[in-house]
């Protein structure tokens, strides 16, 4: 990995001359603003028992189907396309370091976009008044407890987005199946346990192992404060599953 630096470098500056970054940003800066401050209001107009922090970053997975497909479409599925990637390969780096390196960047960005959406809190207690609604926005727990989450599901989500990334040439082929298998795994699992299944030999489809893979699930613990180590495995070894997937399928059509 002694060339991953340098390649990691290399990938920030591409997304940062990539108009979809900015798209990207933009869009989900606007719509995650839109949501909080639509939170600051409901909550000011009827009293909520659940902290605004805790309303806000319980719609996640909007801009989360936003974000991901355009920060990672183009980093694999451009250069097969333009034929860099092979060319990359004949350089002394390996498949790994590509993958890696191009994750890390995607990660980096996306992890950005959220520290900005961080200003929401600060700017509306500024505006309302530290004294009368900064105690409420600005409560630790629900904030440390909801960039918890964003930050564990994140890596596994981009991951999904590189491999997908990694399986074609075309780039809106690319978000496009990175946008479903998102939405599956935020979305989909939550459908299944919600009509129930019948089929009990499968251990999956219990109702305590699709708890165990249930995001939403996941959200609630993180925000409350309860940190259970099974969410931390299922993302980290999911990401890890994931990035060696895709770099098999870079080094297999190198």
């Amino acid at each position: 990995m002694k060339h991953l630096p340098t390649l990691f470098r290399h990938e920030l500056r591409v997304l940062l001359v990539a108009p979809s970054t900015y798209v990207a940003g933009v869009l989900a800066l606007f719509i995650m603003g839109f949501f909080y401050f639509y939170v600051v209001i409901e909550t000011a107009v009827r009293e909520q028992e659940t902290p605004p922090s805790e309303l806000f970053f319980g719609t996640f997975w909007i801009p989360v189907l936003l974000i991901v497909p355009m920060l990672t479409m183009r980093s694999i599925a451009e250069e097969r396309r333009l034929g860099t990637l092979q060319t990359l390969m004949t350089t002394p780096v390996s498949a790994a370091e590509v993958v890696t390196s191009k994750f890390l960047a995607a990660y980096t960005f996306y992890i950005v976009l959220w520290a900005c959406a961080g200003a929401y809190p600060l700017i509306a207690a500024s505006v309302l008044g530290r004294e009368t609604a900064g105690h409420v926005l600005l409560e630790p727990g629900p904030l440390l407890g909801g960039y918890a989450f964003v930050c564990l599901t994140g890596t596994l989500f981009v991951a999904v987005g590189i491999f997908s990334s990694s399986l074609t040439r075309s780039q809106l082929v690319a978000g496009m199946l990175s946008f479903s298998v998102i939405f599956l795994l935020i979305v989909g699992v939550l459908a299944v346990k919600a009509v129930g299944s019948n089929m009990e030999a499968l251990p999956l489809l219990t109702d305590e192992g699709l708890g165990y893979i249930q995001i939403f699930e996941h959200f609630e613990d993180f925000t409350r404060g309860v940190i259970d180590t099974r969410p931390v495995v299922y993302y980290l070894s999911g990401t890890v599953l994931v990035l060696a997937l895709s770099t098999l399928v870079v080094e297999s059509r190198a």
